[in-house]
């Protein structure tokens, strides 16, 4: 970009020169995510640190139909936030936008730039003896922006719900410049449409989030997690129903994981030991916290026990330490990064009722490997909220053009069975550019109309993420 051109000398202007990039190899790091996709070159990266500077931003861009994109931490998975590879685009990135803006102990909320890193926000909560419970891989990196626009969900959903119930009051940048300013701290709040709502989960397509008023929750003083072997994913649902009444609302997570998926975690960390003397066709990595007194371990033996009388399990370990319980969840994140190794494979983020997921999965299976009987299947996920995670990883002796070829032909496969059972495509990851054809196919008349009509009523010049959950030309 020329120093002469107005959109740099008005960014310059605006942000001062630590606020723009545009200098390819500054910007390298703005091009790739988490997964490895690549976008195309953008015009220029802007790096405002203020609410305002965003609005400004915007406003100019409206006014000089230049498309944006904005930018958290870089961890999204449908390609929603790279910048496009055939129309520039300026990326917007929030990362200096990093401000914990105060803290309400008494009124269990926090209020927060959208640029704060989820770590930072859980570390400031704790420091009040509270816990803001959001809990992802990433969250070393991921900021909350970007976590209330694809409304994240990761390990705690069934206790405390998607980031959805986790937001109190908002602000945004709209595409025309101006800025929303709803940061009420209200733990009840029924006056007229909850406009909130509207840009949670939006993923930047109707405005940018620029701080949150986030929930708090007490900070649990004990916490339990336990490994359990398993015969079948139908003795884990068998188990998840009596956890779900024997533990009530103290069970914070219950996780299904394959033995190919623990196989997949040795891969990636050698030092990483097999938690149970024998191995198992599934297990459930389960946790347990009380921020009052009572007796987890009790209480977790003791469903054990039935668990064990009633066939639902085969054996189990109970974490001993923090260190121990530690090593039980490093398993869950080496197995991601064992997938990451394989090279090209499929990943799914589908949602059912949890009643249907062994059946599901059942049928997925089939299907898959009728298709390509070489392919293996790494089903795992959140079977408290009915998030599956239905991943393929396709021979090995194929290039990469032929195995992207028959994932696709999978993923149609699985997105129909999926429908099947009246499910949905995403249950956290979002749409982006990726999902975007099987989401628009499972829309509706009614739906569609209306996601349309708001994205003309807030973005009439479709500027915002243009070609993300919506097509281009339908902004």
């Amino acid at each position: 970009m020329s120093p002469h051109d107005p959109l740099l000398q008005f960014l310059v202007q605006t942000l001062g020169n630590k606020g723009v990039l545009t200098e390819t190899s500054d910007m390298e790091r703005y091009l790739v995510d988490w997964a490895g996709a690549r976008g195309g070159l953008p015009l220029a990266v802007a790096r405002p640190d203020t609410p305002q500077q965003v609005a400004d931003v915007l406003g100019y861009c409206h006014r000089h139909d230049i498309p944006v994109v904005p930018q958290g931490g870089g961890s999204g998975l449908v390609e929603g936030a790279l910048p496009d590879s055939h129309v520039p685009e300026l990326v917007i990135s929030l990362e200096r936008l990093n401000r914990v803006r105060s803290i309400d102990p008494l009124n269990f909320s926090m209020n927060v730039d959208a640029g704060c890193v989820l770590q930072t926000v859980k570390e400031a909560a704790e420091a009040q003896d509270l816990t803001f419970p959001l809990s992802l891989g990433a969250q070393g990196s991921c900021q909350i922006g970007g976590n209330i626009a694809t409304n994240a969900g990761g390990l705690n959903v069934l206790r405390y719900g998607m980031m959805r119930q986790l937001v109190l009051g908002i602000e945004v940048a709209l595409p025309d410049g101006r800025l929303l300013t709803d940061m009420k701290a209200l733990h009840k709040n029924n006056t007229g449409y909850d406009l909130k709502q509207l840009f949670i989960g939006a993923e930047g397509t109707l405005g940018i989030v620029t701080g949150a008023v986030l929930k708090l929750y007490p900070r649990p003083q004990v916490t339990r997690t336990a490994l359990i072997g398993c015969p079948s994913v139908e003795g884990v649902l068998g188990l998840y129903a009596q956890a779900r009444r024997h533990c009530c609302d103290l069970l914070t997570a219950f996780e299904l994981i394959p033995r190919a998926c623990l196989e997949l975690a040795f891969e990636a960390d050698a030092t990483l030991p097999d938690p149970l003397d024998g191995a198992h066709p599934v297990y459930v990595l389960m946790e347990v916290a009380a921020s009052g007194p009572a007796d987890l371990d009790a209480m977790i033996e003791a469903l054990f026990e039935r668990g064990m009388e009633d066939g639902l399990l085969d054996d189990g370990v109970l974490a001993s330490s923090e260190t121990q319980a530690a090593q039980l969840w490093q398993l869950r994140e080496a197995m991601l990064e064992g997938q990451q190794r394989r090279g090209e494979h499929l990943r799914t983020d589908v949602s059912l009722p949890i009643s249907q997921l062994p059946a599901f999965h059942a049928q997925a299976e089939a299907a898959v490997l009728e298709s390509s009987p070489e392919s293996q299947v790494i089903a795992y996920g959140h079977v408290g909220d009915g998030n599956l995670h239905f991943n393929i990883l396709p021979p090995g002796h194929l290039d990469d053009d032929a195995k992207r070829s028959l994932l696709h032909e999978l993923e149609e496969q699985i997105f129909t069975i999926v429908g099947e059972y009246n499910g949905s495509i995403s249950a956290e990851h979002g749409i982006g550019r990726v999902k975007q054809p099987p989401f628009l196919e499972s829309l509706s008349a009614p739906e569609h109309d209306i996601m349309r009509g708001l994205k003309r009523l807030l973005d009439p010049r479709g500027l915002m993420c243009p070609g993300r959950i919506l097509p281009r030309t339908q902004g």
